[in-house]
């Protein structure tokens, strides 16, 4: 058996690892506010963008009456042949399970679509990482390196969501569409509706086909136990769980194009060519934004389960010090009396 001072000193270590968890699951939680009040500002806008976009569908030809074909590239149905798959992971660890459960979803989407060719494009070092052991780095204008290959990665993407970085990324892959090196496009991260209504995803954001509505490839539910686990940690740091509620100003969004009928100074069909990139974009961003969030909340339920494991181990520890130090009292005492026997 260990000597009390060990313990002690042991007692001590786990009480310094229980500050510093407790600390990043104050802050975890607090980033976590942050996330999802910045994922709620962005609806109003991506409301008003996607009823804009409606509104010009009904008033632009957005088909060649010759052919049939669609006039936007971006609309165009392609034979599924050449996929890109745009990976959303964090960058840094301490989250519990959340980058390793999006990279076996990104391992079951490969597997699913093995027979294709595909793309991928890292956004967060640790899937970059996954990805760099397993398949080899490509470029776009260059020949194949392999039939999955690395296009390109994005890191500290996550640690602040930029709108001009992520416009810069929508823009690539709707040129790549464009010029049919790629006939579809999924993003994979974790969808963010609250800390208990979360799933993995692979949605589908190119070609598009139908606005408003998320077209998901492949989707993980999270497990019942996992659920808990996270509600019994937001609960404590004062989280709400219940789903965000429509603001007034998605409200006030929700009336356009339905209830007015607005003419507009362009040609229906050059607004809504110039505004389909920008919603392509928008989708990846608010993809990001949700990746946050999740991240954040998966952070501060593994700090709260690692703070709940430091009390299990100083209760052990204190009760293994108490019968040692209990042990050592008898010893003394039986010496005592021993020898006052002796005499």
């Amino acid at each position: 058996m260990a000597n009390i001072r060990d313990i002690r000193r042991r007692i001590r270590s786990v009480k310094n690892t229980r500050q510093i968890t407790k600390a990043m699951k104050m802050v975890a939680a607090a980033k976590l506010r942050r996330a999802q009040e910045r994922a709620m500002a962005s609806r109003p806008y991506a409301h008003m963008l996607t009823n804009i976009l409606e509104s010009t569908m009904l008033r632009a030809d957005l088909t060649n009456p010759k052919t049939g074909q669609p006039v936007n590239p971006l609309l165009a149905v392609r034979p599924e042949e050449r996929i890109l798959l745009v990976l959303v992971t964090g960058d840094r660890g301490l989250a519990g399970a959340f980058n390793s459960n999006v990279l076996k979803a990104a391992t079951k989407f490969l597997e699913h679509y093995k027979s294709k060719t595909i793309d991928i494009l890292a956004i967060g070092r640790k899937g970059r990482d996954f990805l760099r052991r397993r398949y080899p780095m490509g470029r776009y204008g260059e020949e194949r390196a392999g039939q999955i290959q690395v296009i390109g990665e994005r890191l500290n993407l996550l640690a602040k969501v930029n709108y001009e970085e992520v416009s810069e990324i929508g823009d690539l892959i709707a040129k790549a569409y464009k010029n049919e090196e790629i006939d579809s496009v999924y993003l994979m991260f974790n969808e963010f509706k609250s800390v208990i209504s979360q799933r993995l995803i692979a949605q589908r954001i190119l070609p598009v086909q139908e606005l408003r509505r998320r077209e998901v490839a492949l989707a993980e539910e999270f497990s019942l136990e996992a659920r808990e686990r996270m509600g019994e940690a937001a609960r404590e740091a004062g989280i709400s769980l219940k789903e965000a509620q429509e603001t007034e100003q998605e409200a006030e969004a929700a009336k356009f194009a339905t209830q007015v009928d607005y003419i507009y100074e362009q040609p229906p069909e050059e607004i809504f060519a110039d505004l389909l990139p920008r919603y392509i974009s928008f989708e990846i961003f608010e993809g990001l934004l949700e990746s946050v969030a999740a991240e954040n909340a998966a952070r501060m339920t593994a700090m709260d389960s690692a703070s709940n494991n430091a009390n299990e181990v100083i209760d052990s520890l204190t009760l293994t010090m108490n019968r040692a130090r209990q042990a050592a009292i008898t010893k003394e005492i039986i010496e005592i009396v021993s020898g006052a026997a002796a005499l």
